[in-house]
């Protein structure tokens, strides 16, 4: 299996070698477990079904779904493809140590933060129009975006306000820079999409960065 789940702890800092500081995410394996595994022969293809967390108020089909499969709910599915060598069955805790090592490259995939209704200065990084004298308060207004008699409308995709943020978003290619196995944790430089206690994916890189 080349991608499992985790739950996003928050940021800390580590030291090199040479003392100097790295910003890393903590991601929490810990309560990662299986829930159902998939096969080519019964379902067509293989895959795993993976959950993490806890959930106290479930719908009823999924509720049904976890008892079949004798596993406690989970705060979210998310279905992993996986190969036919990876040992699994359901309600298997899943160990980082069994699928990544230190120094891998990873890809994480996990929803941005939302910011709300934005205006386009904070959307798109516009500029704004003058402060000056003779200009009406217009000032963080994202001007003109007509374009004249033909064809005479708004072209889709103009940069214009709306909401912002809250959007599926993939980091490639991060750096595991530390495991704890006593915790399942694990630790990746830089930062990963979303608020703390978001759930994110994290899988093999399919192109690795120097």
């Amino acid at each position: 299996m080349k991608s499992l789940i985790a739950k996003k702890i928050g940021m800390t800092q580590l030291f090199d070698e040479n003392s100097k500081a790295m910003g890393v995410t903590i991601l929490d394996v810990s309560s990662c477990r299986v829930v159902q595994v998939k096969s080519d022969e019964k379902d067509g293809y293989s895959a795993a079904q993976l959950t993490i967390g806890s959930a106290k108020n479930v719908v009823k089909p999924l509720a049904e779904h976890y008892k079949k499969y004798n596993v406690d709910p989970g705060e979210a599915l998310f279905e992993v493809p996986v190969d036919d060598e990876t040992p699994l069955e359901s309600g298997k805790e899943i160990k980082v140590t069994e699928f990544f090592e230190v120094g891998q490259k990873v890809d994480i995939t996990g929803f941005s933060k939302g910011k709300g209704y934005s205006g386009v200065m904070k959307r798109h990084n516009f500029s704004g129009q003058k402060a000056s004298h003779g200009v009406h308060k217009v000032h963080r207004a994202g001007g003109s975006i007509g374009n004249a008699s033909y064809p005479g409308h708004v072209f889709k995709g103009t940069k214009m306000s709306g909401r912002m943020g809250n959007q599926k978003k993939t980091i490639q290619s991060v750096t595991i820079v530390e495991i704890n196995e006593e915790k399942n944790y694990l630790l990746v430089n830089g930062s990963v999409p979303g608020n703390k206690g978001n759930i994110v994916q994290v899988t093999s890189a399919v192109k690795v960065h120097s």
